[in-house]
């Protein structure tokens, strides 16, 4: 039985609407898995074009509709997997929606099209773009049950929610490393946009070792030997290709409160712990606190993708230090969580948080209640 992915629902709704369906997110995360699933259960014909293939990318590259017309054939779906390979492939999308309308064309990339300068022709108005993550809580939860998935917790601490690493037990380790060092740089190095792969395999360790703290541009510059026009550039490509996403301050104009500071956190705690190459037990280790943070803020960063992409996601922090570990916005609503492994740990919300927030929800997330929050 296929793991069911919260997005397929929304995804088969946008099928023969006159648009481009485009769903990027990292590789090996179940993009091209879900769209051949949905494929092999609709009644149309349907074509697969790899992006990988050198004769597919020759092929599209130079395509005029009659030439796509060709291609499809009496196909009623295209699906071209990989295209952040096509050159040129947002004219081939254009010509797809405009000239071959009866066709419907699905696109998967792991990385925006936009970064290999492949969309010079705009596709406003002519898609629907959704990202796919690694597996979810709350999808394992559909896929085995509540009970079951609370007791490999710690495993998902550990190893992470990509696909093939959740389905091989006993070969987590291995293949997080293979996944860690390929995956990681190949699109960010293919694009040519990063020019010493060995600082970002520095950059990525030194983000790696701070999850849960305050981000410093300057401070990873010195660190890791580059400037700090580098470093920004490099986290941006990263938060791109969905290996990192940044979490900025909450600033209201309250007294003392930090404006412009960020953290970054890893989609995956897998991924972070092949990096630092560190996947002891969760009683032998000293950052069991920040990785349950992260795991618990990506688990919520992806959820609301999926669901309520409204929702704005913060810290909060004074110059006094005091801290919250998230801060979600919708509307008029704010929430404010605590991230606690050790369930007994004493947590309190500061004062100056919760006399300028008044009517702010406060909440302590641990393993006992976490599906309340991600389920």
């Amino acid at each position: 039985m296929m793991i069911q992915r919260t997005v397929q629902d929304k995804l088969i709704k946008r099928f023969f609407k006159g648009k481009a369906i485009i769903v990027l997110g990292p590789r090996q995360c179940g993009k091209s898995t879900l769209i051949e699933y949905l494929l092999n259960n609709q009644k149309y014909p349907w074509l697969y074009l790899n992006g990988d293939e050198a004769d597919v990318r020759e092929m599209l590259s130079s395509a005029t509709s009659a030439k796509l017309k060709a291609i499809a054939g009496k196909s009623k779906i295209v699906f071209i997997d990989e295209a952040q390979r096509i050159g040129q492939i947002g004219i081939v999308l254009k010509l797809f929606t405009d000239q071959l309308k009866q066709v419907q064309v699905i696109a998967t990339g792991s990385s925006p099209f936009e970064l290999a300068n492949h969309t010079n022709e705009p596709l406003t108005g002519r898609k629907y773009e959704f990202n796919l993550y690694p597996l979810s809580f709350s999808e394992m939860v559909a896929y085995h049950g509540l009970l079951q998935e609370k007791r490999l917790l710690e495993q998902r601490l550990l190893y992470g929610y990509y696909p093939e690493i959740v389905t091989a037990a006993g070969e987590e380790m291995e293949l997080l490393k293979l996944l860690a060092n390929s995956y990681l740089y190949k699109d960010l190095l293919t694009l040519e946009q990063i020019k010493k792969p060995v600082l970002l395999e520095k950059l990525l360790k030194a983000l790696a070792l701070q999850i849960g703290s305050e981000v410093s541009y300057n401070e990873l510059a010195q660190m890791i030997n580059a400037d700090k026009g580098t470093v920004e550039k490099y986290i941006d490509l990263l938060e791109k290709v969905f290996v990192v996403f940044r979490l900025p301050a909450l600033n209201k104009n309250v007294r003392n409160e930090i404006k412009k500071g960020k953290k970054i956190y890893f989609y995956d705690c897998g991924v972070r712990n092949a990096i630092i190459n560190n996947f002891s037990s969760l009683n032998s280790r000293t950052d069991t606190g920040v990785l349950w943070e992260n795991f618990v803020i990506a688990e919520k960063c992806k959820r609301h993708q999926y669901l309520s992409p409204e929702t704005k996601q913060y810290f909060w922090r004074t110059t006094q230090q005091q801290e919250i570990d998230l801060i979600e916005t919708q509307g008029n609503t704010l929430k404010a969580f605590e991230c606690k492994w050790n369930k007994k740990a004493r947590t309190h919300f500061p004062q100056t948080f919760t006399a300028n927030y008044p009517s702010a929800q406060t909440h302590i997330i641990t393993p006992d209640n976490i599906e309340n929050f991600i389920g």
